[in-house]
């Protein structure tokens, strides 16, 4: 009888458990909302003894970091980014209607012959348009066999062709003359696009899709692309040791050459005219805090961080402090510090990075109720919800929260919240449940 000899020492101690290997993949390493959320979640889980690595195509980060690698840069890759802008440029008769509101996924890379993919337990997607990732590859990722996640960071995962579909229902059954083209038809880009979905998502059960907000899980859970597909919510991590409460407002805004006898109102965006940030109703709202409440309004100031900040500033009827748009997080933390009230009147939003920063900063917010804000913001809470596009409730929020004798409260109650449902560990331990399930 073959008799099987073990080493004692192995009996004693139990070989270890092998490392989950994740690939996040997004379009860019940090530019924009999606960028930034990956980034931090690469964080969040490497600090989890989750072995994680991001894969974009647009790296501004230093190569020295180990964790982040990038395609390849190539003419090709260029050339597939202009020739999808340009055959909807062509589309839409020579138009720039919808030109970067839409994407049809018919170019990008097969990142499944990358070494990283390779070796790669969970692929788990993020932001991947703008000819990062074509239909075609997302199909070879999907027949992979390997696990995969995408994150949902607005709405073109479920839909057809657009990023926001705003009031358009058409992607509740079938996409086709889009009112995101100039020239729409019954088989235009939108048609072709939303069956080319059906057939690659239909190839397999996987991915699971989570959405960063509720709002948004609830809107892909209605989508016939998604059926039969695991959706689920979990929100994008912040770290609340870093985005914290100043030990000293009066320093940091002398640091940054800001008023220390004003109310601070703080509006930020990557570029602060994008009417879909809501400018005209902020500008709109500060009118009527000047004609009604012109002894409050005496005491605001505003300040305004992103591109065009200088052009913004032009229009607005109370002192306004301009700060270009900066990659930096320790300058958009000071302005935090810095700021009394957050000012979010966007048109269209899903979980904005914005508001969180903000709150664990011990910052309310005042924005709409729309997207994802109403998961975030409690009116009398931590902030004060408006009504949808009314500059008078918005003005009504800003007047409310800063006069509010329970302003310290509101503070509070913001850090409190961010801590509770947006710390790198409660999200790194939710992604983790569903890379092993």
């Amino acid at each position: 009888m073959l008799e099987l000899l073990v080493p004692l020492e192995l009996l004693e101690s139990p070989l270890p458990l092998p490392t989950m290997k994740v690939l996040l993949v997004n379009t860019s390493d940090h530019a924009g909302g999606a960028a930034i959320a990956a980034l931090r979640l690469l964080k969040a889980l490497r600090q989890s003894d989750i072995e994680a690595t991001l894969l974009c195509r647009d790296r501004s980060l230093p190569e020295s970091r180990a964790d982040v690698v990038s395609l390849k840069s190539s003419v090709r890759l260029k050339v597939k980014f202009v020739l999808e802008r340009a055959e909807i440029y062509a589309a839409n008769g020579f138009s720039r209607k919808g030109l970067f509101a839409v994407d049809t996924a018919r170019y990008g890379t097969d990142i499944t012959r990358l070494p990283e993919f390779q070796e790669a337990d969970v692929i788990h997607l993020h932001w991947v348009n703008q000819a990062m990732l074509s239909m075609k590859g997302i199909r070879r990722i999907l027949q992979s066999g390997k696990r995969v996640v995408w994150t949902m960071h607005d709405m073109w995962p479920f839909t057809s062709i657009c990023h926001h579909a705003a009031d358009c229902e058409k992607w509740l059954t079938e996409c086709h003359d889009c009112p995101c083209l100039l020239r729409p038809s019954a088989h235009d880009f939108s048609y072709r696009t939303f069956r080319e979905k059906q057939r690659v998502y239909g190839l397999s059960e996987q991915p699971t899709f989570v959405g960063c907000s509720q709002w948004l899980t609830e809107l892909a859970q209605q989508s016939p692309l998604l059926k039969g597909h695991r959706v689920v919510s979990i929100p994008n991590p912040i770290d609340t040791a870093f985005y914290a409460p100043p030990a000293d407002k009066a320093a940091m805004r002398q640091a940054l050459h800001l008023p220390a006898d004003k109310h601070l109102l703080l509006f930020t965006a990557f570029k602060v005219t994008n009417p879909d940030k809501g400018i005209a109703y902020l500008k709109e709202s500060l009118d009527l805090l000047c004609k009604e409440r012109p002894e409050l309004a005496e005491r605001l100031a505003l300040v305004v961080a992103g591109q065009e900040a200088e052009v913004a500033r032009e229009q607005m009827p109370i002192p306004t402090y301009a700060f270009g748009y900066d990659t930096s997080e320790d300058r958009q933390r000071s302005l935090y510090q810095a700021s009394d009230l957050l000012l979010m009147p966007t048109l269209m939003d899903n979980l904005p990075n914005t508001i969180v920063e903000a709150m664990a900063c011990g910052i309310p917010c005042v924005g709409f109720r729309i997207g994802g804000l109403p998961q975030m913001i409690e009116t009398g809470v931590n902030g004060y919800l408006a009504q949808y596009r009314s500059s008078a409730d918005f003005a009504r929020g800003i007047a409310s929260v800063i006069t509010s004798p329970s302003y310290t409260a509101l503070c509070r109650n913001a850090r409190t919240k961010a801590v509770a449902a947006y710390s790198e560990k409660a999200v790194a331990e939710a992604y983790n449940s569903i890379y092993k399930y």
